[in-house]
């Protein structure tokens, strides 16, 4: 990263950790053997690739021959709803890659609160006999909000256990897209409850393209991609031995440093937040006030072109967002802001600032200066 940025769009993509990179290093070039092939190299590249996998698992609590190695969240999300081929249920917040693979299905898309929040009780009341799917992420990727998700895993359990009662097999599972929320809140399959778990490297400076899905033995998962039958048939194709091992190590630096980082995150952001608030006093900050990563802040500034702040700012170093980076490539109005109801005049006047290792409490400051600086000149222009 270059030092002359100030980067505030750590949900949207994070830099390789240097140290993440030192372990993937040899995979390309000394010990590049097929993890298949049958000679010792090959079989030492074999061991160092399930190694990693059992790393992965444990950080989550689970084995590893219920971990999928995928190339990142979004194949993850379709293995997860591939799963299934009933009904399934989903929140309008949710991620594009999420609305599109329940498109596929028969499915009913629930409402949040105008916080971003999805609560048990909706959940409940989407669900049908045939339900048999049920995906909601842990944390949303623009507002931060933090999902119930252990509230939601008691719908699913008790809906579970009354069909069984009444002699119906139809299965129901819980997945959650937890890929925003790793390394800020901790992740552990049994504690959460669900019964199946996708997450992304790319967002805790590990490596892009780089995914897994964990689901629990009673999920029967449906392989998308056939071929040689590695990952126990569930994702043939050769294994990305170098992703797996930098993926392992950026999951367990973030476990290790999760309190730290979390309580160092949520300092800054609220600091940023006062000083945009204090002078902006019409901005709104969307997203739970309590419930919320504590790298995000949504914010908006009602009147105001946010396309326009975004270039202005990145002219002057400083590089945010106005939602996902999906929406934001489509130069459309993001869905979820709609979704909890802001007004177009709030909506297209918002910036999602988001904090992470390249954040101090230096940059911060400034960066919040220099954004103080460009809303007060885009507020005096349109004034004219």
């Amino acid at each position: 990263m270059n030092d002359a940025f100030i980067y505030l769009d750590h949900a949207a993509a994070t830099p390789l950790d240097p140290k993440v990179l030192t372990v993937m290093e040899p995979y390309f070039s000394d010990a590049f053997y097929n993890p298949s092939s049958p000679y010792s190299p090959a079989v030492a590249v074999r061991r160092h690739y399930e190694n990693a996998k059992h790393t992965l698992a444990q950080a989550i609590g689970a084995k590893p021959d219920e971990l999928v190695i995928t190339a990142g969240a979004t194949e993850s999300i379709n293995l997860a709803f591939g799963s299934v081929t009933g009904h399934v249920v989903t929140a309008n917040i949710e991620h594009h890659a999420v609305l599109a693979a329940a498109g596929l299905h028969d499915h009913t898309i629930i409402a949040s609160d105008g916080r971003g929040f999805v609560s048990a009780d909706s959940v409940k009341q989407a669900i049908t006999d045939q339900t048999q799917l049920v995906s909601i992420a842990l944390a949303n990727n623009e507002l931060g909000t933090i999902q119930p998700i252990r509230d939601i895993a008691g719908v699913i359990k008790n809906e579970r256990e009354a069909r069984l009662e009444r002699g119906d097999m139809t299965p129901i599972y819980l997945h959650t897209d937890a890929s925003q929320g790793v390394g800020q809140i901790d992740i552990n399959v049994a504690r959460l409850g669900i019964d199946m778990l996708t997450l992304n490297a790319a967002k805790i400076y590990g490596p892009k393209q780089v995914g897994l899905l964990w689901a629990a033995p009673r999920v029967r998962i449906t392989p998308q991609i056939v071929g040689g039958g590695q990952e126990h048939g569930l994702r043939s194709g050769t294994e990305n031995v170098a992703g797996t091992i930098g993926f392992a190590k950026a999951l367990s630096l973030a476990s290790e440093h999760r309190n730290f980082e979390s309580s160092r995150l949520a300092e800054l952001r609220d600091q940023l937040q006062t000083a945009l608030t204090t002078a902006f006093p019409e901005a709104v900050v969307s997203g739970h006030p309590k419930h919320r990563l504590s790298g995000h802040l949504h914010i908006s500034f009602p009147g105001i072109d946010a396309e326009r702040i975004v270039f202005a700012l990145e002219n002057r170093k400083v590089l945010v967002a106005t939602g996902s980076a999906c929406a934001a490539n489509k130069g459309t109005r993001s869905h979820v802001l709609t979704a909890i109801g802001l007004s177009p005049e709030i909506a297209d006047g918002s910036l999602r600032l988001t904090l992470g290792h390249l954040s101090t409490k230096e940059n911060t400051v400034k960066a919040a200066h220099i954004i103080v600086e460009e809303i007060t000149r885009e507020y005096a222009r349109t004034a004219k």
